[in-house]
């Protein structure tokens, strides 16, 4: 049972209706190409390999899909993700109104998986035990029962599944806002990365998506925000100045001009309880300056459903919970790192003093610069910081890094004075 068929409901369905179980889908709007808004809508290459399991990566090309890498502009230069033999070669842009409907399609396709919309989740269902098993939905104004042996939570930051499950949240604040919309006739890099502006307090970012749109998405100050009576006129303000950016003079909006001010990361220090296992953002919840979530969605479908798939078929109901937990562990060594990370960006207006330490050595040398892309793209954990050759690299990167700095400025005052 999978309550929620956006990208992580739709990966887990796919995975587990393909080991031959029967499983519900359970979605809660009436519309198959239902699709969520508030997104920026690019997958972390990260998640490839996963893409490439269930076909999903064909469907999105096929789609228009833009296959893309990370690019960076940080105080000391461009930091742009490299082409590397131990990593994916790059993700994917693709708006969600495109992507939604398409999985969601290709996992109804598998035989084993009933996909059923309208179904709004009321009640979590317990056995004698105390233990889940199974939902109650309002199907067409009438409460409908559903069995399982497990339900995964795949229903979004506001997930109901946690909720009844008593999986609580911690919210951690964002300084920032967000407003975002689509565009035409915006050159974006021929290799169709997805550019970022550190800018500080701002960061803003371009990126091609499929059928010929780019998305302009500006994370700004609340302040900033709130006194912007045009957010569209906000949004194209903040990359005024910036270097290496597009012409937007040509820009055409194609979709509303999305906006919220407050956006909080959600960690859930629980993310399986006897019966439930929660997965995507229901499970994490990330700042959207980091662009993690649908990644995020892709790869936790895939841990919870390799964990559990051999005892939801002939296992018991200790066994599936074991197996959940085991999930639950692998999520928090593989992603609360990155968490942790992402909540320090968005508490802070400015990069911390770690951040301008490893950007600046990134820059300065390439062979640190792989070490923290492949960080950033969530190919490798956030301890990487502390290993002791990256930390000795880095720290004399970081040093010739300052020193090109001082003497580029004294040059310049020379100059100025010689004037």
């Amino acid at each position: 049972m999978i309550v929620g068929s956006g990208l992580a409901g739709c990966t887990a369905a796919i995975l587990l209706g393909r080991t031959g179980l029967r499983v519900a889908l359970l979605e809660a709007h009436r519309d198959p190409k239902t699709y969520k808004r508030l997104c920026t809508s690019s997958i972390r290459s990260s998640a490839l390999p996963t893409m490439r399991r269930i076909g999903l990566d064909k469907l999105i090309e096929d789609a228009g899909g833009v296959p893309a890498r990370d690019a960076y502009s940080t105080p000391y230069g461009w930091l742009r993700t490299p082409l590397q033999p131990d990593r994916p070669p790059h993700g994917y842009n693709i708006r969600r109104q495109t992507l939604d409907p398409l999985v969601r399609a290709a996992a109804a396709e598998v035989a084993q998986v009933d996909l059923i919309l309208g179904a709004k989740v009321r009640e979590l269902t317990r056995d004698h035990t105390g233990r889940i098993d199974g939902v109650v939905a309002r199907i067409d104004g009438a409460d409908r029962r559903f069995g399982a042996r497990l339900v995964i939570g795949a229903d979004g930051r506001a997930t109901k599944v946690a909720e009844l499950a008593g999986l609580s949240a911690h919210l951690s604040e964002n300084c920032r806002a967000c407003v975002f919309a689509y565009y035409r006739n915006v050159q974006v890099p021929e290799d169709g990365s997805l550019s970022v502006w550190l800018k500080m307090p701002e960061i803003v970012s371009v990126g091609a998506m499929d059928d010929g749109h780019a998305i302009l998405a500006g994370l700004l100050s609340k302040q900033q925000y709130a006194e912007a009576e045009d957010k569209e006129a906000a949004l194209l303000a903040s990359y005024a100045g910036l270097p290496d950016v597009p012409d937007l003079s040509q820009a055409e909006r194609t979709s509303d001009v999305i906006g919220y001010r407050d956006y909080p990361s959600i960690t859930r220090w629980r993310i399986t309880a006897p019966g439930v296992a929660l997965v995507g953002d229901a499970a994490m919840s990330a700042d959207p300056a980091e662009g993690a979530g649908l990644g995020w969605a892709l790869q936790t479908a895939e841990w919870l459903s390799d964990a559990v798939a051999k005892p939801l078929a002939a296992g018991t109901f200790a066994e599936i919970d074991a197996a959940a937990r085991r999930y639950q562990r692998l999520h928090r060594i593989r992603l609360l790192p990155h968490q942790l990370q992402i909540v320090d960006l968005s508490r802070r207006p400015n990069l911390s003093l770690l951040m301008k330490f490893m950007l600046s050595a990134a820059v300065q040398d390439r062979w640190v610069g792989a070490w923290v892309t492949k960080a950033v793209s969530r190919n490798s954990s956030m301890f990487t910081a502390v290993h002791p050759v990256f930390l000795a690299r880095a720290t004399v990167a970081a040093l010739r890094s300052r020193r090109a700095r001082r003497s580029s400025v004294t040059s310049a005052a020379k100059v100025r004075l010689s004037s």
